[in-house]
């Protein structure tokens, strides 16, 4: 004998079966909203960045000591020179390529070990090297430094 299944929902399926039902549906479509003027939010937009911009230079220059701000003007200095070896290197070729991968390489080279030295001299980071002074940090750099040179003079033949 089969039984019957009573296959009437409970009032709160129903409710939530309703309310499914409602949401399938596709939506009105909405008012048009008035196009406001793309020049008034550049603008504030542009100002926005020019101030968040000048706020970044002027704490910088202010909470920045004089020996690291030397370290970011090298490291500047080497993003730019490596930047115009890869380009010399796309648009006039680059037949010697010991040359051009010894220059390139010390290029690297030098930015990594000048960003270590900018990591261990920084105030913020003492914690981090306790034992490690300004000054044997820069030795380091030196030495680290020369090696470096030694290897990529070397490369060229």
């Amino acid at each position: 004998m089969a039984k019957s299944r009573n296959v009437t929902p409970a009032p709160a399926a129903a409710a939530a079966a309703a309310a499914a039902a409602t949401t399938a549906q596709p939506a009105a479509p909405a008012a048009p909203v008035a196009a406001t003027p793309a020049k008034k939010t550049t603008a504030a937009s542009k100002q926005n960045w020019d101030q968040l911009f000048n706020n970044l230079v002027s704490y910088y220059q202010d909470s920045t000591p004089q020996r690291t701000k030397l370290i970011d003007a090298f490291l500047a200095f080497l993003a730019v020179v490596g930047v115009l070896q890869f380009v010399y290197c796309v648009l006039a070729g680059n037949y010697p390529f010991n040359a051009f991968l010894s220059g390139f390489s010390a290029t690297v080279g030098q930015f990594v070990l000048t960003a270590s030295l900018r990591i261990q001299t920084t105030e913020a980071n003492k914690a981090d090297f306790p034992s490690v002074s300004p000054e044997r940090a820069f030795a380091d750099f030196v030495v680290c430094s020369l090696i470096l040179h030694f290897f990529c003079v070397n490369f060229i033949n």
